[in-house]
C-alpha cells in the first residue's frame, strides 16, 4: 500500500500550486460546494482508479489526485542511480480554502523515511488530473541531521500521459556538472534530454522544448500576396537571431513559410497564464488588436487629420468621441477598461504623457530636440562627430556618393566664432545619423500609399551649459539607379516659413529615430538578440548549474512576450507595419542593422567608447571619462552597469577559482558554442564573439545578458508612452514631404503651421493605435520583479551567493538615492530639460505599477 499508510517515520512536506485560471477554479468551487462532484472528475480527470472516488472542496480535487516519490541524493540503488522513495499524495490543503488573492494553494504532504534512504535531492510528480496545474515549490521540514530542503519549481505539471518521462524537480543546491552527486548524474542528463527533444514534430501546449528556427512566421502568402514576408534569418541577405521552434506546417504558397497563428507555441513554462498581470498583457494586446483597433479605421477613416495642437492634447484632455458601435467593442472585454477610460461615456481618453504634464510646448525646443537624445527613449544612438564631412558606409557601387552635403559653412553661424575645425578638436560636435539605415529602403518607403520621408543626418553642438544645440539637419532621397543622394540641408529658423520648416525637419528626424528605436534599439536589439540565449540556457544548463540560477530571473516571459510580438504587433499587417513609416519593409530594415550588431559592443562601456562618447580613463568613475558629462543615460547606466558586473563577479568566482573550471565545465561549453553557432548562427564566424576560456569571460558575457535584458531594456521601453504617448513630439509617420515655394501647401507654412505640421505627420487614426499599443508596452506589471530582487527567496541553498545577492540589493538601492540627487541638480540642464521631466527610466525599482516612468524589471517580460 501506499506510504501515506505506513505509520513509522515521516517528513512533512509542503506544496505549493496554483490553478490554471482563477475564473476556471471559481466556476469549479462553486459547482463543488452546489453538490455536483460529478463535475470534479468531469473537469479534472481524477485518478479514480488510484483513489476511490472524490469528495467536496480543493483538498479532494489536488489531495489524491498528484502523486509524489522523492528521489535520493546520497543513497544509490543498484544501477548507481539515486534511490527512488514510495509514491504518496497531497493531503490536508491549507487553509480549507484557496487563497485567490495570489491563487497560491497550499497542501501538506508526508513522505515515510528511513536512514537508508539518505538525504532527498531530486522528485517526481505525476498529475492524473485531465487539467494542468502550476507547481511552486516543495518544502520538505526537519530532515534528519540535515534541517529544511527546499525545491524551487515554477513551473505547469500536465496529466502525467503527456509526458514519456515523468517530471522531475531538483532541490535547490547548486553543482557543477563534475561535482554532481553520482546519484543525481542520470537525473541531471535525462532532465536536459528532455528539454531538448529531437526537433522533430510539430509542439504541443504542454511540451516543454526549447529548439531554434528562422522568422519565417511573420507573413500570410496564403491571405493575400501582400502579407508575404521574406525568411529572416538562415541567409546572408536576411540574417537574424534565431527564435523558438514550432514545428507548424508551411503555408501552401510558400514552403518555406510557417502558418502564421493566433495560439504559438512557447515552452509550456515560458508562457503567461498564472500571473495575473501577465494574463493582462497578453489578453489586453490579443483583444486590441484583434477587435478594437480593426474599428478605428471605420470610426474615423473619414476624418483622419487633427486640426490643431490643442486636438491632440485633446485626447489626454477632454478625450475624442467614439461611435457607439466602438463602444460595443471595448465595454465588454475587461482587460481594455483600464486601457480605455470611457467612464460610461462614448468618450475615449487617454492618460496625459509625461512629456506635456509641465509645459505644452516645451516639446518643441530646439533643447528638448537635443536633450532627449541623452535622456529620452532611444539615448543609445547619437555619435561624436568624428570627421566632417559625414561619410556613409553604403556601398558605394550600389549607392553611389552618400557623402553628406552639410559645410562648414552651414555650421559655422551657430558655433559661436568657433571653426569647425576647433569644434571637432574640442569633441563639441555630435551627430544623429540615420542616412545609412534608410537610403536602401527609401524609394520602395516612399512608394506606400501613406509615407513620404526622408533619410536624415542631424549635427548638434555642444555648448557651454552642457545641453546640445542642433545646428543643421540634411534630408536626403536617393536618387534613381544608386547615383548618390538628392539632399537639402535645413538650418534653424524663428519665423515665417523657415521655422515650420525647420519644425517639418526635425519631425522627420523623430521619425526615423521612432523607427529605428522601435525596431532595432527596442526590438532587435533586446528581445530578438535575446531568445537564442533562453533558448541556449535551457537546453544545456541544467537547473542545478549556477549560471543557469544566474540568468534565470532574466529570461521570464521573453520568449512568450516575442510569441505574442510575432502574432499582433511585428507580423505582417500587424501593429507595427500599420503605424510606423517602414510599412511592410519594418522588420526586414532590422535584418540589415543585425548585420553590423557585436555581442561584446552591447557592454555598456564599449558602446559609448565606439560611439566616440567616452575614452577609457583610469581615475575617471568606471574607468570612463564621458565626452558629454551630462549625459544621463550613460551616467547611471554606468553605475547599473557596474554594479551588475560585480555581483557577476563575486557570483562566479564562487564556482569558478581558475580557468581550468571554465575550460572543463562541459554543460557551460556547449551552451556557449550553441548560442553561438546555431542561435545566432547568422554571425558565428565572427571573432568578437568571447571564447569563454577564463572567469573573467564568463563573468563579462553574463553581465552583458543581464544588462540587455535589464537596464538596456527598461531605457528603451518604459519611456515610450512618457515621451512618445504625445504624438506631436514622437510622430511615428510622415506622410508628404516638404512642400515646394508657390504652391498651395507651401503657403501654409506661414499661414497655420500647426496645421502644415499635423498634416504631414501621423494621423488620427495612426495615432489612436499608438497610444493604444505603446500605453500597454509602457505598463509596468502588478508583479514585476526588479534587478537585485528575486521571485524566491530559496533560488539557491549557498549561503555565500545570498550574501552576494544581498549586497547587489543594496548597492543598487544606493544608486536609485544617487539617481534622484542628480535630478535635483538644477545645473544638470539635461537632466530634467525644458519639458521639466526628470531622468528616472534607470532609477532600479518601482513600488506601483502602470505607467510609471521608472524602474528596472530584471527581464524583457513586456
Amino acid at each position: 500500500m501506499f506510504g501515506i499508510l505506513n505509520r513509522g517515520h515521516k517528513i512533512k512536506g509542503t506544496v505549493v500550486l496554483m490553478t490554471k485560471n482563477v475564473f476556471d477554479f471559481n466556476e469549479f468551487v462553486s459547482s463543488t460546494r452546489g453538490g455536483i462532484a460529478g463535475a470534479a472528475g468531469g473537469i479534472f480527470g481524477a485518478a479514480t482508479d488510484i483513489v476511490g472516488g472524490i469528495v467536496d472542496g480543493a483538498t479532494a480535487i489536488f489531495s489524491r489526485n498528484i502523486a509524489i516519490q522523492l528521489i535520493s541524493a546520497t543513497k544509490t540503488d543498484g544501477l548507481g542511480n539515486g534511490k527512488i522513495g514510495k509514491r504518496t499524495f497531497l493531503e490536508k490543503h491549507l487553509p480549507s480554502l484557496p487563497n485567490l488573492g495570489d491563487r497560491q494553494d497550499a497542501f501538506n504532504v508526508y513522505f515515510e523515511w528511513d536512514e537508508s534512504f539518505g538525504i532527498p535531492g531530486a522528485f517526481y510528480i505525476k498529475n492524473f488530473m485531465q487539467s494542468e496545474f502550476f507547481l511552486v515549490s516543495l518544502t520538505l521540514e526537519d530532515i534528519p541531521n540535515h534541517g529544511t530542503i527546499h525545491f524551487v519549481c515554477n513551473s505547469w505539471v500536465y496529466n502525467a500521459k503527456c509526458y514519456k518521462r515523468d517530471r522531475i524537480f531538483f532541490v535547490n543546491k547548486t553543482y557543477l556538472p563534475n561535482e554532481t552527486p553520482t546519484s543525481l548524474v542520470k537525473y541531471r542528463k535525462e532532465e536536459l534530454e528532455n528539454l531538448r527533444g529531437d526537433g522533430k514534430g510539430e509542439r504541443k501546449e504542454y511540451d516543454r522544448i526549447y529548439d531554434y528556427d528562422v522568422y519565417n512566421d511573420l507573413g500570410n502568402p496564403d491571405k493575400n500576396k501582400s502579407l508575404a514576408r521574406p525568411v529572416l534569418g538562415g541567409s546572408s541577405d536576411f540574417p537574424y537571431p534565431r527564435r523558438g521552434r514550432t514545428g507548424r506546417k508551411s503555408t501552401r504558397t510558400d514552403r518555406n513559410c510557417e502558418i502564421p497563428t493566433n495560439d504559438t507555441y512557447i515552452p509550456r513554462d515560458e508562457n503567461f497564464g498564472h500571473l495575473k498581470s501577465s494574463d493582462f498583457l497578453t489578453y489586453s494586446i490579443k483583444a486590441l488588436t484583434q477587435n478594437v483597433l480593426p474599428t478605428f479605421q471605420k470610426a474615423f477613416g473619414f476624418n483622419n487629420e487633427f486640426d490643431t495642437f490643442e486636438d491632440v492634447r485633446g485626447l489626454f484632455e477632454g478625450g475624442v468621441y467614439l461611435p457607439t458601435d466602438v463602444i460595443s467593442k471595448i465595454s465588454p472585454i475587461p482587460v481594455l477598461k483600464e486601457i480605455f477610460r470611457t467612464d460610461g461615456e462614448q468618450v475615449l481618453k487617454f492618460p496625459p504623457p509625461h512629456v506635456i504634464r509641465v509645459s505644452k510646448s516645451a516639446w518643441m525646443t530646439d533643447e528638448e530636440f537635443g536633450r532627449e537624445m541623452l535622456a529620452g527613449v532611444n539615448p543609445c544612438l547619437i555619435q561624436r562627430l568624428q570627421e566632417f564631412p559625414p561619410k556613409s558606409n553604403l556601398d558605394v557601387t550600389r549607392y553611389g556618393d552618400q557623402t553628406s552635403t552639410i559645410t562648414k559653412e552651414h555650421l559655422e553661424i551657430n558655433l559661436g566664432g568657433l571653426t569647425v575645425e576647433q569644434a571637432l578638436k574640442g569633441n563639441r560636435l555630435f551627430i544623429l545619423d540615420h542616412h545609412d539605415a534608410f537610403i536602401p529602403y527609401l524609394e520602395r518607403i516612399n512608394d506606400l500609399p501613406t509615407a513620404k520621408c526622408y533619410a536624415t543626418r542631424t549635427i548638434l553642438f555642444l555648448k557651454d551649459d552642457g545641453t546640445l544645440k542642433p545646428l543643421a539637419i540634411e534630408l536626403s532621397l536617393p536618387n534613381p539607379g544608386g547615383n548618390g543622394a538628392n539632399s537639402r540641408v535645413i538650418l534653424p529658423a524663428e519665423q515665417g516659413a523657415e521655422n515650420t520648416i525647420w519644425l517639418l525637419a526635425k519631425a522627420y528626424v523623430v521619425v526615423n529615430d521612432s523607427c529605428y528605436h522601435q525596431l532595432m534599439s527596442h526590438w532587435l536589439n533586446t528581445h530578438a538578440v535575446m531568445e537564442p540565449f533562453v533558448i541556449a540556457t535551457n537546453r544545456h544548463l541544467s537547473v542545478l548549474h549556477p549560471i543557469y540560477k544566474l540568468l534565470l530571473p532574466h529570461y521570464r516571459d521573453t520568449m512568450n512576450i516575442n510569441g505574442l510580438a510575432r502574432q499582433s504587433l511585428i507580423n505582417a499587417g500587424g501593429v507595427i507595419e500599420r503605424s510606423f513609416l517602414p510599412g511592410e519593409f519594418a522588420v526586414e530594415m532590422s535584418s540589415a542593422v543585425y548585420k553590423n550588431w557585436v555581442f561584446t559592443d552591447q557592454a555598456l562601456p564599449a558602446d559609448l567608447i565606439k560611439r566616440g562618447l567616452a575614452t577609457e580613463d583610469p581615475s575617471a568613475p568606471h574607468g570612463l571619462r564621458l565626452v558629454i558629462e551630462d549625459y544621463p543615460y550613460a551616467v547611471d547606466g554606468l553605475e547599473i552597469w557596474d554594479t551588475i558586473q560585480t555581483w557577476v563577479k563575486e557570483y562566479v568566482s564562487l564556482y569558478y577559482p581558475t580557468n581550468d573550471a571554465v575550460k572543463k565545465d562541459t554543460e557551460l561549453q556547449a551552451w556557449w558554442k550553441e548560442a553561438v553557432e546555431k542561435g545566432h548562427g547568422d554571425l558565428k564566424d565572427k571573432a568578437w564573439w568571447p571564447k569563454l576560456n577564463t572567469p573573467q569571460d564568463l563573468i563579462h558575457t553574463c553581465s552583458i545578458i543581464i544588462w540587455i535584458a535589464s537596464a538596456l531594456h527598461a531605457a528603451v521601453n518604459f519611456g515610450q508612452y512618457p515621451y512618445g504617448g504625445f504624438i506631436l513630439n514622437r510622430p511615428t509617420i510622415t506622410r508628404r514631404l516638404l512642400p515646394e515655394p508657390g504652391t498651395k501647401d507651401y503657403d501654409e507654412l506661414s499661414s497655420n503651421y500647426q496645421k502644415a505640421y499635423l498634416r504631414t505627420v501621423t494621423g488620427k487614426v495612426e495615432a489612436l493605435v499608438d497610444l493604444s499599443v505603446i500605453e500597454i508596452l509602457s505598463r509596468h506589471a502588478s508583479d514585476e520583479v526588479y534587478l537585485g530582487q528575486r521571485d524566491n527567496p530559496n533560488w539557491t541553498d549557498d549561503i555565500k551567493a545570498l550574501q552576494a545577492f544581498k549586497k547587489f540589493g543594496q548597492k543598487l538601492k544606493v544608486i536609485e538615492d544617487k539617481i534622484m540627487e542628480r535630478n535635483k541638480d538644477s545645473s544638470l540642464r539635461n537632466r530634467n530639460g525644458p519639458v521639466q521631466m526628470p531622468y528616472t527610466l534607470l532609477l532600479p525599482t518601482c513600488e506601483d505599477e502602470g505607467l510609471t516612468f521608472r524602474g528596472i524589471p530584471n527581464s524583457i517580460s513586456i
